[in-house]
C-alpha cells in the first residue's frame, strides 16, 4: 500500500502524505476519506461503463456525460450498458446505486482496483461526484496511458450550498460560455449557479408580457472608459452593448445545468438595480418624466422601482415568468444598494409610509420585499435576498446572502433565518489578484488565491444549534470590468476552485501548500480555459537584519519550484542567482525573479524596485490619529516600497478630511540632502492632493528651523495621476523630518460630491 490516510470520520491533510512527486491524486476537491493503494485501472477499448439498475434513465444519463469526458481528455469511447452477470467480474467501470449508503444526497464510495472501478451512492447525484472524481484520476491527455490510480475513497461535502455567481448585467455572456462555466463548476462539485440577469446596466431575460425589457432594456449606449475613477470627467467609449437570453435559451441553460447537478438560481433585481426596466418602462419609477436611460455607468443608479401597485403587479408578472423557466426552490430578489432618494423626494412614497405606519424609507423597503416575498412564497417557492434584506425587519422566509462583511449572515442566523455566506472581502472574485500595475483593469482592492483559500465559511460567533442555518459559500464574479468570457476566466479560476475546496472539505481539513500542489497538476485539465497563472506569482517583502542591514524576502505560492533573480537589471534566467534566503541590499535596487520548476518556466515573475533611503524603516508619529486601516502598524511611509498605481492602495496611506503632520525619526543627526514623496490624484473619487506640503528637519524634534514649502499644482481635470513633492535641502543636517501637508477642504462646485470633504494619499517618505 502506497498512500494510506486514517482518519476516523474526515481527511486532516498534510504536505506529504499525498507523494505529490508520483502526480496520482490531484483531486481538488479532495475527499473527506481517501487512502492510496498499489497499482492502477487501466481502461482499454473493451472497457465498459456499466449501470445498475439498468432502467434507471438519469442514472444512465451521468454515465453518458462521464463517457463523453473520457472521450475528451483520454480519447478512449466508453460504451455505457446495463449491468447483466455476464458483466460483473469483468474489467469494467461500474455505477451502482446503493440505496443502504448513509453519505446523503451527495456522498459517494469510490473503490479503483487494478480488475475493476466500483462506484456507489444512494441518489443518481452522488454517482454524479462519484464520476467528476474519476475524471479527475484520469490522465489530462490521451498522451499518456488510460488510467486511474488504485483507492479508495469515501466522500461526502461539508455544505449543501456550494454557489458560484456570473453576472451577464454588465456585460452579456453567450449560451456557450454559460454552458462551460457550468461545467467548470460541475467539475468542482460546485452544486448552484448564481445567474444575476437585471441591473441597472442591462436587463438580459425575454419577458414575453413586457417586450420592451429586451428591446430597451438589454441595450446600453456606451460604458466608461477606464477605471471608475480613472477620469474627471469621466469618459465613454461610445461602444453599444446588447444582448439577453430567450426563454428557449433559458430553458436549454437549465435542462444542460440539471444534467450536471446544478440547480440554476436566477437573480431579478429590486427595488434598487432597477434602471435598465425603467428605462423601458418608466411609470415604474418615482418620476416618470425624467427620461430614464439604461445606465452607461457603473456603480449604483439613484433611479429605483416606486413602490406602486402598477409596480407590484409587473414585477409579479415578471416572476411568474421566471418561476415558470426556473424549477428550483430559489428566487433570488436582489434587495441590496437601495438608495432611497427617490422614495424620500415621492410625494406618493411618503404617502404610503404614513398609510402603512412605516417609520422611514427602510421600513418601505422592508415592506417592499415582504410583498415580493409573499407572491414567490404563494408560488411555492423561497427568496433569497442580500443581506440589505435585513434593514427595516427581515421577511419571514428569506433567506439572506452575507455580502457586506459576515455581520449580515450571523445576524440572519441568530434570526433563524437561512444563510449563504459571501463576504465581499474573500469570495468576490472582481478584486485584483496580482500586481495591480501589471493586472487586467479590476474594481480594486487585493484577493490573492492563498486568501480566498483561507475563508472560513462558519462564524465562530454562532452556536452550534446556530450555525445550521449556514447553508454554504458562494463566490461572485461581478463583470463591470470583464467585457468577455476569457477575462471572466481569468478572474474566476482557479480563485473559484478554492473556493469550491472550501465547501466541501471538513473544517480543520484545509492545507494551502498541499492545495497548492494538487492545483498546480490539476490546472492542464482546464483545456481552453483562460485561467490566471497567479499560483506561480513571486512576492516580496522588507525586513532589517541584526546589523540593520535591509533584506528583501520572496515568497511563493508554488511550493516545490525554484526561484532565480537578479539585481541589476537584467531579465534572469536558469543561470541567474537562485533564491535561497533574504537577499541583502546596500543601494537602491530593482529586482527582477522568475520561478522554474523541473527545468521549465511556471509563469512566476517579479520586477519590483525597493527604494533605499536614510528613512528606510525609522519611525514616524502621526499629529492627528489617521483612519485605523490606512496605516495600522505605522509603518507603510519608511517601508522602502512606493506607491506605483493608482488602481491599487495598498501601499499608499489615506489621509481623511484633515490637514495630516508627520514626524519621522532617523535616529540620530545625519546629512539630509533631499527629502520626497508622492501624492495620489483621484478627483471623482474625492482624492484631491493637498493645497500645500512643507517639509522642515530639525536637529532636536523641537526647533524645525530649516522648512521648505510649497503648493502642490495640478489640472482638475483628466485622468488620475501621481503627483511628486520634492524639498532639495542641498547640505543640511537633521535628525527629525516633519511633513505637513494641508488638506484641499471640500470637493468644488460642479463635482458629484461638491460640498463634501476630500482626502489625499501618500505612499514613502524618501530620505536622502
Amino acid at each position: 500500500m502506497k498512500h494510506l490516510l486514517f482518519l476516523p470520520l474526515l481527511l486532516l491533510l498534510s504536505s506529504s502524505v499525498l507523494a505529490q512527486s508520483e502526480n496520482e491524486y490531484n483531486l481538488i476537491p479532495f475527499p473527506a476519506r481517501f487512502s492510496g493503494q498499489n497499482g492502477q485501472f487501466t481502461l482499454a477499448a473493451t472497457t465498459k461503463i456499466v449501470v445498475s439498475p439498468a432502467t434507471d434513465a438519469t442514472l444512465k444519463t451521468v454515465a453518458q456525460t462521464f463517457a463523453s469526458q473520457v472521450k475528451l481528455s483520454v480519447g478512449l469511447t466508453l460504451p455505457v450498458v446495463p449491468a447483466s452477470p455476464a458483466l460483473a467480474k469483468g474489467a469494467n467501470i461500474f455505477l451502482t446505486l446503493n440505496k443502504k449508503l448513509n453519505l446523503g444526497d451527495e456522498g459517494y464510495k469510490l473503490t479503483v482496483t487494478p480488475t475493476r472501478v466500483l462506484a456507489e451512492a444512494s441518489t443518481q447525484k452522488g454517482l454524479f461526484y462519484a464520476a467528476q472524481t474519476m475524471r479527475q484520476l484520469l490522465p489530462v491527455s490521451a498522451s499518456t496511458t488510460a488510467a486511474m490510480p488504485a483507492c479508495a475513497i469515501t466522500d461526502k461535502p461539508r455544505f449543501g450550498y456550494r454557489g458560484l455567481m456570473l453576472d451577464v448585467g454588465r456585460h452579456f455572456m453567450p449560451v456557450s460560455f454559460v454552458k462551460k462555466f457550468i461545467d467548470l463548476m460541475a467539475m468542482h462539485k460546485q452544486n448552484t449557479f448564481h445567474w444575476h440577469l437585471t441591473d441597472d446596466q442591462g436587463w438580459r431575460i425575454e419577458i414575453k408580457k413586457y417586450p420592451k425589457l429586451t428591446q430597451v432594456g438589454s441595450k446600453r449606449a456606451e460604458s466608461i472608459v477606464g477605471q471608475y475613477y480613472q477620469n474627471y470627467p469621466q469618459q465613454f467609449d461610445g461602444k453599444p452593448v446588447s444582448g439577453f437570453y430567450t426563454q428557449e435559451e433559458i430553458k436549454d441553460v437549465v435542462r444542460y445545468a440539471q444534467s450536471r447537478f446544478v440547480t440554476v438560481i436566477p437573480e431579478i433585481e429590486m427595488p434598487g438595480h432597477a434602471q435598465a426596466a425603467l428605462a423601458a418602462y418608466p411609470e415604474l419609477g418615482c418620476d416618470p418624466a425624467k427620461g430614464y436611460q439604461v445606465f452607461t455607468k457603473w456603480g449604483v443608479s439613484e433611479d429605483v422601482y416606486c413602490p406602486s401597485e402598477k409596480t407590484f403587479t409587473f414585477l409579479q408578472d415578471v416572476l411568474t415568468e421566471v418561476i415558470a423557466l426556473f424549477p428550483g426552490k430559489y428566487i433570488h430578489i436582489g434587495g441590496d444598494e437601495c438608495p432611497k432618494t427617490a422614495w424620500k423626494q415621492s410625494t406618493f412614497c411618503q404617502e404610503l409610509m404614513k398609510k402603512n405606519n412605516l417609520k422611514d424609507e427602510h421600513e418601505l423597503q422592508s415592506y417592499f420585499i415582504r410583498r415580493i416575498e409573499k407572491f414567490i412564497n404563494s408560488k411555492g417557492r423561497s427568496i433569497i435576498g442580500w443581506d440589505e434584506i435585513l434593514e427595516g425587519g427581515l421577511a419571514p422566509n428569506a433567506t439572506v446572502m452575507s455580502w457586506r462583511g459576515t455581520e449580515g449572515g450571523i445576524a440572519a442566523a441568530k434570526q433563524k433565518h437561512n444563510v449563504i455566506m459571501t463576504p465581499g472581502g474573500t469570495c468576490y472574485l472582481d478584486k485584483y489578484q496580482g500586481n495591480p500595475a501589471t493586472e487586467p483593469l479590476a474594481i480594486g482592492g487585493y484577493l490573492p488565491l492563498d486568501n480566498v483559500y483561507a475563508y472560513e465559511p462558519m462564524p465562530t460567533e454562532l452556536t452550534a444549534a446556530e450555525q445550521k442555518y449556514i447553508l454554504g459559500v458562494q463566490g461572485n464574479i461581478w463583470t463591470e470590468y470583464m467585457p468577455t468570457s476569457e477575462s471572466v476566466e481569468y478572474m474566476a479560476f482557479p480563485r473559484a476552485i478554492a473556493l469550491a475546496e472550501i465547501a466541501w472539505m471538513q473544517p480543520g481539513s484545509h492545507n494551502f501548500e498541499d492545495f497548492s500542489q494538487r492545483l498546480k497538476n490539476h490546472l492542464p485539465r482546464l483545456k481552453n480555459v483562460n485561467y490566471a497563472k497567479r499560483l506561480f506569482d513571486i512576492t516580496a517583502s522588507t525586513q532589517a537584519n541584526e546589523q540593520g542591514q535591509i533584506q528583501v524576502v520572496l515568497k511563493k505560492l508554488d511550493s516545490d519550484s525554484r526561484i532565480f533573480y537578479t539585481t541589476n537589471g537584467k531579465e534572469p534566467n536558469e543561470q541567474s542567482t537562485e533564491y535561497i534566503g533574504p537577499i541583502t541590499l546596500t543601494k537602491t535596487t530593482t529586482l527582477r525573479a522568475i520561478t522554474r520548476t523541473g527545468g521549465a518556466l511556471t509563469g512566476g515573475r517579479l520586477s519590483q524596485t525597493f527604494v533605499l533611503h536614510k528613512g528606510k524603516n525609522k519611525p514616524y508619529t502621526y499629529t492627528t490619529a489617521l483612519d485605523k486601516y490606512s496605516d495600522p502598524a505605522t509603518s507603510k511611509l519608511t517601508d522602502g516600497v512606493r506607491g506605483d498605481t493608482p488602481r491599487s492602495r495598498q501601499e499608499w496611506v489615506n489621509v481623511y478630511g484633515t490637514d495630516m503632520d508627520i514626524t519621522l525619526d532617523l535616529g540620530s543627526v545625519t546629512s539630509v540632502t533631499k527629502v520626497s514623496l508622492n501624492f495620489l490624484k483621484v478627483i471623482l473619487e474625492k482624492g484631491f492632493p493637498p493645497k500645500s506640503v512643507e517639509i522642515a528637519l530639525s536637529k532636536d524634534g523641537s526647533d524645525f528651523k530649516e522648512a521648505i514649502a510649497q503648493p502642490v499644482t495640478y489640472e482638475l481635470n483628466g485622468p488620475w495621476d501621481i503627483l511628486p513633492a520634492v524639498a532639495d535641502f542641498k547640505t543640511a543636517r537633521a535628525r527629525y523630518v516633519r511633513i505637513r501637508a494641508k488638506n484641499a477642504g471640500v470637493c468644488p462646485p460642479g463635482h458629484p460630491n461638491a460640498g463634501e470633504k476630500t482626502w489625499f494619499s501618500i505612499d514613502e517618505i524618501v530620505v536622502e
